[in-house]
Parts: structure tokens; sequence; C-alpha cells
């Protein structure tokens, strides 16, 4: 499949079927979101790979959605601050590295037949707990992998000229 197609074919999913995930599978997914560039190259991210009940019982406290939990795997993709690339200003570009992986990695699963989540929206400091996470190791996304259970939406997008600006915000193309 084509890059584009590919990234039509990505969603959110939030319904998961009762179906194992090979860990040949997850490993194929994390090898993508490992190649991904990063500041500096200094990669700085950390991937949990959660699929024990306990651990996901864990997880019910910071983000306690039944469709999160179900999915048979649930990946947190963290940053290590002190790897993590400074901008002279002092702009951490850990995020942005974490969110360059983790496009990788739903992209990934996408073209494998796997959908994915991608949750922000998690409480920090409970999931640093239920991760047993070092001071220095941020947890930045989370996301459920699995077969989806969901048929894919359509996903209304805004036009190319609607989002492009030439030379300056609002400028228009010479002709």
């Amino acid at each position: 499949m084509d890059f584009i197609e590919l990234a039509k074919k990505r969603f959110s999913v939030r319904g998961y079927l009762d179906k194992d995930v090979d860990d040949s599978l997850v490993m194929e997914i994390l090898e993508a979101a490992r190649w991904a560039p990063s500041a500096c190259n200094n990669q700085p991210w950390s991937f949990i790979v959660i699929r024990s009940a306990e651990f996901k019982l864990r997880l019910q406290a910071v983000y306690n959605r039944t469709w999160f939990l179900s999915a048979p795997v649930i990946i947190a993709v963290c940053c290590d601050r002190s790897q993590s690339w400074k901008r002279a200003d002092g702009k951490d570009y850990g995020d942005v590295d974490i969110a360059i992986a983790m496009d990788h990695l739903t992209l990934a699963a996408a073209e494998k037949g796997l959908g994915t989540c991608w949750i922000g929206s998690f409480k920090y400091r409970e999931t640093c707990e239920a991760l047993k996470l070092p001071e220095n190791i941020d947890p930045v996304a989370l996301t459920p992998l699995g077969y989806s259970s969901m048929k894919e939406p359509v996903k209304a997008r805004k036009e190319l000229s609607q989002i492009i600006h030439w030379n300056y915000f609002g400028g228009k193309k010479e002709a």
C-alpha cells in the first residue's frame, strides 16, 4: 500500500476484538518506531509493552475506559528527559521525538491490520507510579494495540487551500 493510502487508513480505534496480537507483530511495530528520526539522533524514547492483567488493572486508574483496557496490548511511549535535546531557548524536543516515534508506531500498526488510539489524556502522576517510572522518564503517550472491532469511519479533512500559506502566514502562492 502506498503512503497516502496508509495515512488515510489509520484512525483512532476505540473498540477491540478479543483476539491476541502475536509478539512478532508487536516487535515489528516497535521496530518501525525505533527507526523514527529524533533531534540530534538522541532517541530519548522507551516503549513499555503492557500485556498482563495486573498492570492493565493499574492503568484503569490513569485512563478508565473499557475499550482501552480491553485491547490485548497497551504501549506506553516515554521520554528520557536526561537524553532529549534542548534548544538554546530551553525548549525540550523530547515530546516532538516521541510524537514522531508514536506516529511511526501507529502507521506501522495500521499497515499490519491493527488498530491504535493515541491517548494523551491520562493522569500523569498515577501513570508514573503504575509503570514504576524513574524520575527522568516521562510518559508522553499511551496506545492500545489490537484488532479493531470498529468500522473505519469517514474522516473529514480540510482542503489544502485552507491550511497552506506561502512565504508567510496568510501568503498566497505567487503566479
